[in-house]
């Protein structure tokens, strides 16, 4: 549990001191965001009423995300998470996305308001940043409920994206094919295989995947270091699409996140709607964990927006699997001082 900053002024600090203390509370909730394999692709710089949220592209996973928009999108993540974490302190904020054409890095700026509160029903998802994780467990086949269903799709609306949700049995078993063959054109490719056991066996202990969360407990009982170097040096594809069909096939809700257009702007509202969802979901005591495996492959991309029913001309940018099971235990994160200068 992180320190309260409320209780901070009452041990004799300055209206200053008290509101840096405030400010480095809600990027280190920032920093507790979701980003594709733990990579953690943001930095923060900081003055005294000013954020900036920046795209560290040093941590990029190049064969996976080419293009870095899952990067992007983990940062929008981080950036919903600093709205929720000000909110709670009452601090209002403004935000521009991409204010300067000069600096693509740069994809936010958070203008610090101290008078007044901005977005203060976001404050209502505080507590469900602790608990929030990503669980690869199979979920139980109880079906979630419709009107959380509901709510769920207006959670990513209110960010500006569209949602499709998929119970029914016919388009679950037949998205599950989808991400079986993802699974095998992705590990038949040597360097999707080295870039993931990079993130398994990472250098550090704060960024990265534990064994047991890139869902490989069951099909390799090996140490971590073992688990990176079989993912490097064999195609697991098959082992891996049947552990992922089952668990697609088994997962009573499916909730694609699309936008209209494919941009960078378009990336950073994603990041925004997928924790906003996530959020809401561990309230409603849910658990996801992502199958974006169709979505990284571009000849798949658009068949999973057809099996998703999402409108013509949408782009998937994400996709859930939701529902009642058991969460693993939290990744690793890096210190608040690595993050943010």
């Amino acid at each position: 549990m992180l320190d309260v900053p409320g209780t901070y002024a009452a041990f004799g600090r300055t209206d200053e001191e008290a509101h840096e203390f405030s400010v480095r509370f809600a990027l280190r909730h920032a920093t507790l965001a979701p980003s594709s394999h733990n990579s953690q692709p943001w930095r923060f710089v900081r003055d005294a009423d000013r954020v900036l949220l920046c795209a560290d592209r040093l941590r990029a996973l190049p064969v996976v995300d080419p293009y870095d928009r899952e990067l992007i999108i983990s940062c929008g993540a981080a950036l919903f998470n600093l709205r929720v974490a000000l909110a709670s302190l009452g601090i209002g904020y403004a935000i521009t996305t991409f204010p300067s054409n000069a600096d693509p890095d740069l994809l936010a700026e958070v203008c610090l308001l101290r008078e007044r509160t901005t977005g203060a029903e976001l404050a209502a998802f505080m507590s469900a940043i602790y608990e929030r994780v990503t669980t690869r467990h199979p979920f139980s086949p109880e079906p979630v409920d419709a009107t959380i269903e509901q709510h769920l799709r207006e959670a990513a609306h209110a960010e500006g994206v569209e949602v499709a949700c998929v119970s029914a049995a016919g388009p679950r078993y037949a998205i599950a094919e989808l991400v079986a063959e993802a699974d095998h054109r992705q590990f038949a490719d040597p360097g999707f295989r080295r870039e993931l056991a990079k993130w398994i066996h990472p250098r550090h202990a704060d960024d990265g995947m534990p064994a047991y969360a890139a869902g490989l407990a069951p099909l390799l009982d090996f140490t971590a270091p073992l688990v990176a170097s079989a993912i490097r040096t064999f195609d697991l594809g098959g082992g891996l699409a049947a552990t992922h069909r089952d668990l697609v096939a088994g997962s009573p809700l499916l909730l694609c996140l699309a936008t209209g257009v494919d941009d960078a702007q378009a990336w950073l509202a994603t990041g925004q709607a997928l924790e906003r969802v996530l959020l809401l979901a561990t309230l409603h005591g849910l658990c996801a964990s992502y199958l974006n495996q169709p979505i990284e492959v571009p000849e798949l991309r658009q068949k999973l927006g057809a099996l998703t029913g999402l409108p013509p001309g949408y782009h998937p940018q994400l996709l859930l699997r939701i529902g009642h099971g058991t969460p693993d235990a939290a990744t690793p994160r890096r210190p608040l001082g690595k993050v943010m200068s």
